[in-house]
């Protein structure tokens, strides 16, 4: 293997690839989970998505612009796929605020302060990690939420017999199912080190950094992530109780 690399890029890595993700979709199907055909679809799309990117990527970080068109692709993408998650209707255009208004102003923050360089290899990456967290936190509160209000849809009603505000009522039964969507993001954070090795603190490692600097950014981006993760979903909770997304 060579130095700087985690896994040897060979043709065994194509074929154990491959048996994981039958392995995947047999152990989705035998379990009854309903996501086989998911499981299969996701990991063929991995490797076509990720073929495209590897020949693009080289000519889109050669300019500021053309890695900026990059990020709204990315931003684009995730909007459809949270907002698809949480309602089949066209409301789902609504994704495009708790996943903007939790990463813009992380990026912006980074952008104007200095500490992330106004360059494509840069600027790609970080606003991925960033995305990916919004999008993630979107699509689960969203769909935590609505799944929560059809199923307590009387305690809906009461609250509003009580004299409640629809949208107090709708939060009063939701905000807490939606809530549990940031445990995850608060898991990584709480283990990183004892549990898991993250992507940024491997990644730098392998590229020559110092454990010190590695952990330094590792640190940044977990603590960002719950930064992203938190906003996006009280902005979901916003929409969701002020019935501007539904189920």
């Amino acid at each position: 293997m060579a130095a700087g690399q985690l896994l040897p890029v060979t043709p065994l890595l194509g074929v154990v690839t491959g048996l994981l993700l039958v392995g995947a979709v047999a152990a989705a199907g035998w379990g009854l989970l309903g996501h086989g055909w998911d499981v299969l679809r996701a990991g063929l799309r991995a490797v076509v998505q990720l073929a495209a990117v590897a020949l693009v990527i080289a000519w889109v970080v050669g300019s500021l612009w053309t890695s900026a068109l990059f990020v709204l692709l990315m931003f684009a993408v995730a909007v459809r796929t949270a907002g698809r998650r949480m309602t089949p209707g066209p409301e789902w255009v609504w994704a495009a605020a708790p996943i903007g208004l939790g990463v813009l102003p992380v990026l912006a923050l980074l952008l104007g302060t200095g500490l992330l360089p106004r360059q494509g290899l840069s600027v790609i990456p970080v606003a991925g990690i960033l995305i990916g967290g919004g999008l993630t936190a979107t699509s689960l509160a969203g769909r935590r939420a609505l799944d929560e209000l059809r199923q307590r849809r009387g305690e809906v009603e009461a609250a509003l017999a009580l004299g409640f505000e629809e949208r107090d009522a709708r939060l009063e039964i939701c905000r807490t199912a939606a809530a549990t969507s940031l445990v995850p993001a608060l898991d990584q954070t709480r283990t990183v080190g004892l549990v898991t090795l993250p992507g940024a603190f491997v990644g730098m490692l392998l590229g020559g950094a110092s454990p010190v600097q590695a952990g330094a950014v590792q640190l940044f981006v977990l603590v960002a992530l719950l930064a992203v993760e938190s906003v996006a979903i009280v902005v979901v909770l916003e929409l969701v109780g002020r019935g501007k997304v539904v189920g």
